[in-house]
């Protein structure tokens, strides 16, 4: 089996800090970049958070402070990673709510600007859960026949999980051998943000997912209570969300003054 791509698909895996999306770090990350013609790329580094790492997290991982404490921090290698995802779609292991939406805050931070627009995800948990409810361990025994014997190694969970999806491809025919399609059957609900502050009424127009205005379209709000915008910048919500809705209030004066 091998993946029918009209452009490449990265697949990718973190190892982090913690699981705050907005405030922890990676300390490895790993990229395995398959080709429209079969061919593959892969590359992984070791990454100084600029943090200590909680003494529970390294228990999960074994990436303690003083294995990254002479690696490059991710500003330094921001660049070339992007340089590997850009142009490309994304694959992993519940990708869509943690490793895709982290690393688009450790672009941010990093001054790189990581946008998604043209771009689709393919989230291998997702579509695992949906056919058979398990875990990545389970679902490597379960589809390939072996043994995940070095999991939370990010490398090991990303070439596992490239294996998955191209063993879900054999085993499910109703599943479309297609990324663009992939991707819609592995999307959980659907968000202009990583973090679903952000969502899409069933007219495609933006609306708030959480809080007071919860349910409300984006512009009337922002139009109405211009302060909203103001709070929303200065509190503690991802980067990506702030880029998300300044670019939505952009958008918007742009239609006014056209």
């Amino acid at each position: 089996m091998q993946l029918n791509l009209t452009r490449p698909i990265c697949f990718f895996d973190l190892e982090t800090t913690g699981i705050n999306v907005a405030k922890d770090r990676i300390v490895e990350i790993s990229i395995l970049k398959i080709y429209p013609n079969g061919n593959k790329e892969s590359k992984t580094w070791l990454v100084n958070p600029e943090m200590p790492i909680p003494a529970e997290v390294v228990a999960v991982h074994g990436i303690s402070d003083e294995k990254v404490a002479n690696e490059p921090t991710f500003k330094e290698l921001s660049k070339e990673i992007y340089s590997m995802i850009k142009d490309c779609d994304l694959g992993g292991f519940n990708s869509d709510r943690f490793d895709i939406p982290l690393l688009a805050e450790e672009m941010l931070r990093a001054e790189v600007d990581f946008d998604m627009k043209s771009t689709v995800s393919v989230d291998v948990q997702t579509i695992f859960h949906k056919m058979e409810k398990r875990t990545l361990a389970a679902a490597y025994k379960f589809y390939c026949d072996k043994e995940l014997t070095d999991a939370h190694s990010a490398e090991a969970d990303t070439n596992a999980t490239y294996e998955v999806l191209l063993s879900q491809l054999d085993r499910y025919p109703e599943l479309e051998n297609n990324i663009k399609k992939l991707a819609e059957f592995s999307t959980h609900r659907q968000f202009v943000d990583f973090a679903g502050f952000i969502g899409l009424d069933e007219d495609g127009e933006e609306i708030f997912s959480f809080g007071k205005h919860k349910g409300r379209k984006v512009h009337d709000v922002l139009e109405k209570e211009p302060g909203y915008f103001g709070w929303i910048l200065n509190a503690d919500f991802p980067l990506y969300t702030k880029k998300v809705l300044t670019q939505i209030k952009l958008s918007k004066l742009n239609n006014k003054l056209g």
